[in-house]
C-alpha cells in the first residue's frame, strides 16, 4: 500500500491561558489556500481513503481532498503534534530566539515532545502501522504535523533523530509501506506546488539542534 503523508497547512498562531485548554488553531486564509492547492495536485492521486490527526489544522488540510473525492476523513488521535498539550501555538517561522519555546528547546531539544520522545514515537509509530495494517493494498493520504513525520521517517530511516528532516507546510511525503513492517521511502516534503503560495519570509527559528 502506498501512504501519501502530508504536513498541515499554515494555522493561526493561537496563544491563551493554559486554564481555557490546549491551543488547537485553524488555518489561516494562507493555510486554506495550501490545503486548496494541495488537494488539487492529489485529485488525481487515486486515492482510497483519507487520515488524518484529531487536530484542527490537520483536518482541516483534508477538507478540500476529501470534499473533492466524497471521501469521509477518519481521525486518529495518535496522530496529534508534540505540542497537542501547549496553551499556545507560534508557526515557527514567527518564532524569535528569544522566544521560551525556543530557549526551552535549544537547552534541551526533547522539550518539543514534553519531555515523553520514547512515548512520543511509540505513539506514532503504532498509528502508522495501524493505518497501514488496515488498508492493504490501498493508497491512503495521511494529514498530520511536522514531528509526527520528523519520527515517523525516524523510523524507517534510523539515527540522526526526529529533527533532520523538516517538513513544510502541506509538503508531501510518500512511502511505499506493507504489513510485514517494510517501508520504503519515496520522496519526503514535495512543496513544488505551493511554492508560489509561500509568502512568509524564513526569518523565525528553524529547528535544528544546538551545538554540543
Amino acid at each position: 500500500m502506498e501512504l501519501i503523508v502530508i504536513r498541515h497547512a499554515r494555522p493561526d498562531r493561537e496563544e491563551h491561558d493554559h486554564r481555557e485548554g490546549p491551543a488547537d488553531p485553524s488555518l489561516s486564509p494562507l493555510g486554506m489556500e495550501q490545503a486548496a492547492v494541495t488537494a488539487d495536485l492529489l485529485a488525481t492521486a487515486k486515492i482510497d481513503h483519507i487520515v488524518a490527526s484529531t487536530m484542527r489544522r490537520a483536518v482541516q488540510t483534508a477538507e478540500p481532498l476529501a470534499a473533492g473525492l466524497g471521501l469521509a476523513i477518519e481521525q486518529v488521535d495518535d496522530l496529534k503534534e508534540s505540542d497537542h498539550l501547549r496553551s499556545e501555538y507560534v508557526p515557527a517561522e514567527e518564532l524569535t530566539t528569544d522566544h521560551p519555546i525556543v530557549v526551552d528547546y535549544m537547552d534541551d531539544p526533547e522539550t518539543v515532545f514534553g519531555g515523553e520522545y520514547d512515548g512520543f514515537r511509540t505513539r506514532v509509530e503504532a498509528a502508522f502501522d495501524g493505518v497501514v495494517k488496515r488498508n492493504p493494498g490501498r493508497t491512503v493520504a495521511v494529514f498530520c504535523h511536522g514531528m509526527v513525520i520528523g519520527v515517523f521517517l525516524q523510523t524507517i530511516l534510523g539515527p540522526p533523530g526526529p529533527f533532520a528532516l523538516f517538513s513544510d507546510y502541506c509538503g508531501i511525503t510518500r512511502v511505499t509501506a506493507s504489513a510485514t513492517g517494510l517501508r520504503t521511502i519515496r520522496s519526503i516534503n514535495e512543496v513544488a506546488h505551493v511554492r508560489h503560495l509561500d509568502l512568509v519570509p524564513r526569518t523565525g527559528f528553524q529547528p535544528v539542534l544546538p551545538e554540543a
